[in-house]
C-alpha cells in the first residue's frame, strides 16, 4: 500500500500563485509515476499533470504555461507550482501514483492523496 499525504492547498486571490506538495513515505516513490487530479464542484475529476518515474511531464491544455510539476526523490515528494491562478482553478486536488503506464494513458493510477481545497477568489 502506498500513502499519499498533500498538503498546500488554500483561498488565493485571481492572479496568485500557489504550491501543492505530495509526500509519499517509503521506498518505492522514484519508481511511481505522480499526476494531480483536480474536481471542481459539480464536475467529474478531471487530470492536470503527470510526471513519469523518470522525470517525463505531461499537461492537460488547463495547465499549460502556468502550472509546474517536479519530483524530488531524495524527499519523496512531488510538486505543483500553480501561477497565475484563476478562478476556474478552484476545486479539490489530488495526488495519484501508479505505474507509468497511468502516466501514459493519464488513467489507471492506483493510490490516491485524500485531496487539498483550493479556492481561487475573483
Amino acid at each position: 500500500q502506498v500513502q499519499l499525504v498533500e498538503s498546500g492547498g488554500g483561498l488565493v486571490q485571481a492572479g496568485d500563485s500557489l504550491r501543492l506538495s505530495c509526500a509519499v513515505p517509503g521506498r518505492t516513490f522514484s519508481s511511481l509515476a505522480m499526476a494531480w487530479f483536480r474536481q471542481a464542484p459539480g464536475k467529474e475529476r478531471e487530470f492536470v499533470v503527470g510526471v513519469r518515474s523518470g522525470g517525463g511531464t505531461d499537461y492537460a491544455d488547463s495547465a499549460k504555461g502556468r502550472f509546474s510539476i517536479s519530483r524530488d526523490n531524495a524527499k519523496n515528494t512531488v510538486y505543483l507550482q500553480m501561477n497565475s491562478l484563476k478562478p476556474d482553478d478552484t476545486g479539490v486536488y489530488f495526488c495519484a501514483a501508479g505505474a507509468d503506464t497511468a502516466f501514459l494513458r493519464r488513467r489507471e493510477y492506483l493510490y490516491w492523496g485524500q485531496g487539498t481545497q483550493v479556492t481561487v477568489s475573483s
